[in-house]
């Protein structure tokens, strides 16, 4: 039998951080029942897992104490996370026993797995870390640790066993630096961020973990002193080893990811034409027309083309708005949304404005957004200019029911995926039959392993103005805000009592 970590020497004089670094502490203190991590190499996210996994394997049941299943893809993961608990074991001061070591018996084809087992007594429950995937887990109830996910064989069927675990209150942690972009590590990680499966998803890069104190935690490990430049050429070192491969091992990019994220075959399949396209383009030297004669002509543009198509709309519908701002270069798109009862979000009408003044712009933002029924939210693009209007949007309007958004790489990573599940689901229907828009959902591409919309432009068919698929952006928002902002209050009503109640009333 292998024995436990040697008692740690008294540290508590000294000036040390905490145990854990941020990520870690944020990936612990993660309760969900399912939960998963998209992560460089070597970033300790194993190690965060088991001083957890026996916490948890040393409680009692009733303060929630259960069995830990950790399976690894090979017997050299399966020892250091093994000798990792027994050295919180060891920290935490729980009584432990050796590290057992035996073969997992269940099934017949499973018989060449080998088991580390550690068992606490006083809560009766154990750490069992198996070699590599068993065919079978049936019967078994408690915590599955999925390591490197990526990297084991019929990883579907793997999962498929383990959620079962959580009918009976058990958890999942799936681990994993990243494997290609087709697989189904990958595929798990989309679905949750699109809805389409409960869980939670986070992502620690390898310079989020260096931001973090990863460097600082190597040398305190090491016994060597910390400075800023030798934190930079470790880094660099660390970049120049991995090679091509740096951005899947390290940054969390699957590799082979590129291209048009959307295809034309599932755009086209939710366009409709009849939903009509509004542009509006004012001729260059308009911003010197006196005000009032802006404001009426910009009236009568909208009292013309835009107020019949709003009181065309259901007056009980519930509405939501997605803005992306542009002025001289770029489109102003406004994408209105209505939500159905059955919760399918429809497009009535897109509105493009190019070069369109300030004050037009907001003129005629305020007039769509008074004439949109029951509007219960929308989301602005509020960098650059568009912070104004953005701000004074949710002066107008409220907080509550106007959000203003900076579009990041994090806000597309967790955003842009729920629009793309609600186009295959069918939840998103009837986008303009339009050329332009087709182009710029098309302009969607898969950067660093992000959908987005990259730095270039495209010329647009309907005039000769440049795009940068902002009819994408818009649609992204106006989508966002139908998942995120206000959904309205719960009306709860009272049947009448039955007969029968009254009749037994004095019995």
């Amino acid at each position: 039998m292998t024995t436990l970590a040697p008692v740690l020497p008294d540290t508590s004089a000294l000036d040390i951080p905490a145990v854990l670094m941020p990520y870690q502490q944020r990936w612990v203190a993660d309760t969900s029942p399912l939960k998963v991590i998209e992560k460089s190499r070597r970033t300790g996210i194993t190690w965060a897992e088991a001083s957890d996994n026996v916490l948890t394997a040393a409680s009692s049941a009733p303060a929630g104490g259960m069995n830990v299943y950790y399976i690894a893809y090979n017997q050299d993961m399966t020892v250091e996370y093994i000798q990792a608990c027994a050295m919180w074991a060891r920290a935490f001061n729980y009584a432990a026993s050796e590290i057992q070591e035996g073969f997992w018996e269940e099934n017949e084809d499973d018989k060449h797995i080998k088991t580390y087992t550690i068992r606490f007594p006083d809560s009766g429950f154990r750490v069992v870390a198996l070699s590599s995937r068993p065919s079978n887990l049936r019967g078994r109830q408690g915590i599955i640790v999925i390591d490197e996910a990526a990297f084991h064989e019929q990883l579907d069927e793997l999962l498929k066993a383990a959620l079962a675990m959580l009918i009976w209150g058990g958890k999942v942690r799936v681990i994993s630096t990243h494997d290609g972009d087709d697989n189904l590590f990958n595929t798990l990680i989309g679905d949750i961020r699109a809805g389409r499966q409960g869980g939670s998803v986070q992502r620690i890069a390898f310079k989020e973990a260096v931001a973090q104190g990863l460097f600082h935690r190597v040398c305190l490990r090491t016994g060597t002193e910390w400075t800023q430049d030798a934190e930079q050429a470790w880094m660099a070192s660390v970049y120049k080893f991995y090679g091509t491969g740096a951005s899947e091992e390290l940054d969390c990019v699957p590799a082979n990811g590129g291209g048009a994220w959307l295809s034309r075959a599932l755009i086209e399949s939710r366009m409709s034409a009849g939903t009509p396209v509004l542009r509006l383009t004012c001729p260059e030297g308009y911003e010197l027309k006196p005000d009032d004669v802006r404001w009426s002509e910009t009236q009568d543009w909208l009292n013309e083309n835009l107020k019949p198509l709003l009181e065309a709309l259901p007056a009980d519908a519930r509405s939501f708005l997605g803005r992306d701002f542009g002025r001289s270069g770029d489109l102003s798109v406004d994408y209105p949304l209505l939500q159905e009862k059955n919760l399918v979000r429809r497009v009535p009408f897109v509105l493009e404005l190019r070069n369109v003044p300030f004050k037009q712009q907001e003129q005629i933002t305020w007039y769509l957004m008074d004439g949109l029924p029951g509007l219960m939210g929308a989301a602005f693009d509020a960098r650059g200019n568009d912070a104004y209007l953005a701000e004074y949007a949710m002066q107008r309007y409220g907080s509550s029911r106007v959000k203003q958004v900076m579009p990041t790489e994090a806000w597309y990573r967790e955003h842009m995926p729920p629009v793309k599940a609600a186009l295959e689901d069918g939840n998103l229907v009837d986008l303009p039959k339009d050329e332009d828009t087709l182009d710029d959902l098309r302009a969607v591409q898969v950067v660093n392993g992000v959908p987005r919309v990259p730095e270039q432009r495209s010329k647009a068919k309907s005039d000769s103005g440049k795009r940068h698929g902002d009819s994408a952006i818009a649609l992204a928002l106006a989508y966002f805000a139908s998942r995120e902002i206000n959904k309205g209050p719960v009306k709860a009503s009272s049947r009448r009592r039955r007969q029968a109640a009254r009749m037994l009333e004095d019995y």
